[in-house]
């Protein structure tokens, strides 16, 4: 069995990727999108976070997170959004994926994918460079042309704060990201 070692940083920034059971397009509509903010607002209530940039897709979600300095306690957070997601999901009726013998065996639901990738920003280019692949992942995808035109990002708000041209991501600007996959 692989040695899964994460990288704890109290008060560190963070890019996670969270991926559905099976790839299922649980984010395709509204309704699976307004249950991830519903829980994401209530996880922030109890354990605070900033979003630094977001991205939903149909079957999993790239972020950015900054906790409060001295915490480092991601791992117990994103436990908390699946379990928040998961039980508004199933009780709206949404359904589960195939569930394993072992996912039957530790009563787990088949709603989104056991583990999740996690990366330390080190610096202010390594931010830049996830929060780059975040908003330039619909494209990726295929599914808009423009970045500008996928509503379930944070790029729209890095445009009104300047920090993108609102036709950022031509080939030029993803060079550096074209190739990286976190999935």
């Amino acid at each position: 069995m692989p040695d899964y070692r994460r990288w704890y940083v109290p008060g560190g920034t963070y890019f996670f990727t969270l991926v559905t059971h099976e790839r299922r397009p649980l984010f395709a509509d509204r309704s699976g999108i307004s249950l991830l903010r519903s829980a994401w607002r209530t996880l922030r209530q109890k354990w605070p976070f900033q979003t630094v940039a977001v991205v939903v897709l149909p079957d999993h979600l790239h972020t950015v997170w900054s906790l409060p300095p001295g915490d480092d306690r991601f791992s117990l957070r994103l436990g908390k959004l699946k379990e928040h997601f998961t039980r508004a999901f199933l009780a709206a009726g949404g359904e589960e994926g195939t569930r394993s013998e072992s996912r039957l065996n530790r009563r787990e639901r088949a709603i989104w994918q056991r583990r999740f990738w996690e990366h330390v920003c080190r610096d202010e280019e390594d931010l830049k460079e996830k929060v780059d692949y975040i908003h330039w992942n619909p494209v990726k995808h295929g599914l808009v042309q423009h970045v500008v035109d996928y509503r379930w990002s944070s790029f729209r708000q890095f445009v009104k704060l300047g920090e993108y041209p609102r036709e950022w991501g031509n080939a030029a600007d993803v060079a550096h990201i074209s190739q990286k996959n976190w999935e």
